[in-house]
């Protein structure tokens, strides 16, 4: 049914979660690629040498950690597993990758704000699910 599933991580215990939850798709459902993907906030341009190139690094640093706990939660899957470090909005990074890598399903975490944190979705899982081309799958 999923050929392509985009995992999106952000490092939280919900996409943790999600990680796993693939992990278990992919060996039951002859899933045949997982798009694992992170995106990190636009970095302001203002800053200036040498404190962008700081601000760049410990960045990617961060996304590469995220990253790595991600695919470890993911687990050793029997598929292709392609890994992507993005700049830009969280919730419009992911529906466009959904949509170059042709997916047919995302899976990302959910995070609830405030004290009906167990009704609502954060803000990148409500508009990934209004707008990604493809159904989704949000996990706590």
């Amino acid at each position: 049914m999923f050929e392509k599933i985009l995992l999106a991580l952000d490092g939280s215990e919900h996409s943790k979660n999600a990680a796993r939850i693939v992990g278990e798709m992919v060996t039951c459902n002859g899933v045949k690629q997982v798009f694992v993907v992170v995106v990190y906030d636009p970095i302001p341009t203002y800053l200036g040498e040498p404190n962008l190139q700081v601000v760049i690094d410990a960045r990617l640093d961060e996304a590469n950690a995220i990253l790595q706990a991600g695919l470890a939660a993911l687990g050793d899957v029997p598929c292709k597993v392609t890994t992507e470090i993005v700049e830009g909005s969280p919730a419009e990074a992911i529906i466009d990758v959904a949509k170059v890598r042709e997916a047919d399903l995302v899976v990302l975490g959910s995070r609830g704000r405030g004290q009906l944190a167990g009704l609502l979705l954060g803000s990148t899982s409500q508009k990934v699910i209004g707008h990604a081309p493809c159904p989704v799958l949000v996990t706590r």
